[in-house]
């Protein structure tokens, strides 16, 4: 079995070694200690795994609550069907966070369209006025 140090992993998954630290300290890893004390952490090939899905379900946006129920959840001896159901279901509350988050991203952008073309109406029509300067910035220019 392989094993790999919190550097190792680092690069290959470019993130730091404070990030692997803080998901040891979030119960989603567990790697192995050794040397002096126990301050060398040793990663096997489960630990490099539960990385890999905790990074994959950050990319997802599952919070790390979520991410830990699922990588639990297939540690232990539950049948398949209630896992895939339970996943199912933190998918589904995911999609509609999603999908209520990009109607207001939609919103937002017709709203800042509409802002754009009622300035370019503005300037196109010419009925832009003049500000003038404030005697501070007249003073700077002469300057």
């Amino acid at each position: 079995m392989s094993n790999y140090t919190i550097t190792e992993l680092s690069r290959e998954f470019d993130i730091t070694p404070r990030a692997i630290r803080f998901y040891e300290d979030q119960g989603l890893i567990s790697p192995k200690r050794e040397g002096a004390g126990g301050r060398t952490r040793v990663y096997n090939a489960r630990e490099r795994t539960r990385l890999k899905l905790t990074l994959r379900g950050k990319r997802l946006g599952l919070t790390l609550s979520e991410i830990k129920d699922l990588i639990d959840m297939y540690e232990s001896p539950k049948d398949t069907a209630a896992q895939l159901q339970r996943f199912m279901a933190v998918l589904a509350r995911h999609r509609e966070t999603l999908e209520r988050q990009r109607e207001d991203i939609d919103i937002t952008l017709a709203e800042i369209g509409a802002h754009e073309a009622d300035c370019r109406r503005l300037l196109s029509d010419g009925k832009t006025t003049k500000q003038k300067a404030a005697p501070a910035n007249r003073a700077k220019a002469a300057a």
